[in-house]
């Protein structure tokens, strides 16, 4: 009997040669054959192989795509639940792809005239909710590096650009007529369409997509006049307007208490509004407060008002949310108190970049907002003690946030604070004026109590207690010390 001994040297295993170690030069040859079974056959006995047909050869076989075997509407589930940043990659994936993420697009912003006049925007996004098609109204040199944005609108200028006109020509927007008729295109292909924000539309722009779209919710109009808001008539479900009248360097088109007028009568259901170099005066606000009676929230940036208008907000009998930004003036007369009334809806105050040297003005705004609850002001120019004490007469107040106040000292403060009973949460930023030294007993205890405090008042303070020690800062001080040998 012969023993099995592994150790045998007989008897060991061989093992398979692996598919790798072939030479290359056969493998290609096996390839190559495969690639000549499925050709036709040649017209000569004696074909050549040339060189080339080996290099374009690949080892590697091509994936198959298992993505073919779901259905476009099951890939479309898919990938609405990842997130909006990845869209853009999956549509660089193939042409399936992007044909897919052209349909999962609800907003977009059309810089090129020419693929909204083209048709094209319609094929590769068929399913827009929202349009902007502002900057593809306006000509600029999109290869421009110098970029000026004012009131929400950026343009391009180059070289070329001459300060006594403006940054916007009347040559560089399109003609109503042209912008009209790419707004008929808009509404015959997107009936559902939700928010559209155009450049100097005309009425029978605006009609035809009242009549075709139904469901438009968001109005947004740069460099409209009273005329052009006859358009707005039909539309009857507008919740959010934004017009845009007069922006300096940019464009000018006036919009005055006609266009105000106009716009209240047709406009009945609007919840937010907001006004961008508009003039008008207490009829327009009126008609406005009178006929929106659902009117949430008013907006005026770089209002161009007349006096009084501040009496006309107690039409206002639902507003909520009173914002002034870039404002010159508040109200420089806005008349005897007893024709002021208040407003006692309006639940924030919200002041940005305004001028409030008007003590009358400012008077007359917080007494017309009496009821407010939330104030913020921020980067006002002028806001000194005298001027923040009308705040007085706000009672109710529960927020107060400042940020950029620098002529605000902490004794104008204080006399204000300690008359709000009711006050909750305080935000003071950015206000030089205000130190940590001047508080008194009376407004530490004040401190005490508020569920939310954010105290940084003084910036300069804050750098130099923390370059405390370090000799950052000091005249004489020197950075970096020799070391000692």
């Amino acid at each position: 009997m012969s023993s099995y001994s592994p150790k045998s040297p007989s008897l060991k295993k061989k093992k398979r040669p692996r598919t790798h170690s072939l030479p290359d030069q056969v493998l290609k040859h096996v390839i190559f054959k495969m690639h000549l079974h499925n050709d036709p056959p040649p017209s000569s006995t004696a074909p050549t192989t040339p060189l080339s047909a080996f290099r374009s050869l690949t080892l590697d076989p091509t994936r198959p795509d298992y993505t073919s075997l779901l259905s476009d509407e099951l890939l479309l589930l898919i990938f609405a639940k990842l997130p909006e940043s990845q869209y853009l990659l999956n549509s660089l994936v193939c042409r399936r792809w992007l044909y897919l993420h052209g349909r999962l697009v609800r907003s977009l912003k059309v810089l090129d005239w020419g693929f909204l006049d083209s048709g094209r925007v319609f094929a590769r996004f068929p399913n827009l909710a929202e349009v902007d098609i502002v900057h593809s109204c306006i000509r600029s040199p999109r290869s421009s590096g110098i970029i000026v944005t004012r009131r929400g609108l950026s343009v391009h200028v180059d070289s070329l650009f001459s300060s006594g006109g403006g940054f916007i020509e009347e040559m560089d927007v399109l003609k109503q007529s042209v912008v009209d008729d790419g707004l008929r295109l808009i509404a015959n292909s997107y009936p559902n369409l939700r928010r559209i924000a155009v450049i100097g539309a005309g009425v029978d722009g605006l009609l035809s997509v009242a009549e075709e779209c139904q469901t438009l919710q968001e109005l947004e109009l740069h460099c409209c006049g009273d005329l052009a808001l006859k358009g707005i008539s039909g539309f009857r479900n507008l919740q959010i307007v934004k017009l845009i009248g007069c922006v300096d360097g940019f464009y000018s088109a006036q919009i005055s208490d006609i266009g105000l007028t106009i716009l209240a009568q047709g406009c009945r259901r609007l919840v937010k509004l907001e006004l961008c170099g508009c003039e008008g005066s207490y009829d327009g606000i009126k008609a406005i407060g009178q006929c929106c009676q659902m009117l949430e929230e008013l907006t005026l940036n770089d209002q161009r008002m007349d006096e009084g208008w501040l009496a006309a907000l107690q039409f206002c009998g639902n507003l909520k949310t009173l914002r002034l930004e870039s404002c010159q003036s508040i109200d420089s007369s806005p008349g005897p108190d007893e024709y002021l009334g208040s407003c006692g809806t309006i639940e924030e105050l919200h002041l940005l970049r305004c001028q409030v040297r008007e003590k009358d003005g400012m008077k007359a705004l917080f007494s017309v907002c009496e009821a407010v609850k939330e104030v913020a002001l921020q980067d006002c120019w002028g806001l000194v003690d005298e001027v923040f004490g009308f705040a007085n007469i706000c009672r109710r107040v529960k927020l107060i946030s400042l940020e950029g106040c620098s002529l605000l000292t902490t004794g104008g403060l204080e006399s204000v604070l300690l008359c709000w009973k009711e006050l909750q949460e305080l935000r003071v930023v950015s206000c030089n004026n205000i130190s940590d030294s001047d508080i008194t007993p009376a407004l530490a205890s004040l401190f005490s109590v508020l569920k939310e405090l954010t105290w940084r008042p003084n910036s300069r303070a804050l750098l130099s207690s923390s370059l405390a020690g370090t000799g950052v800062g000091m005249k004489g001080g020197r950075f970096f010390k020799r070391l000692k040998s």
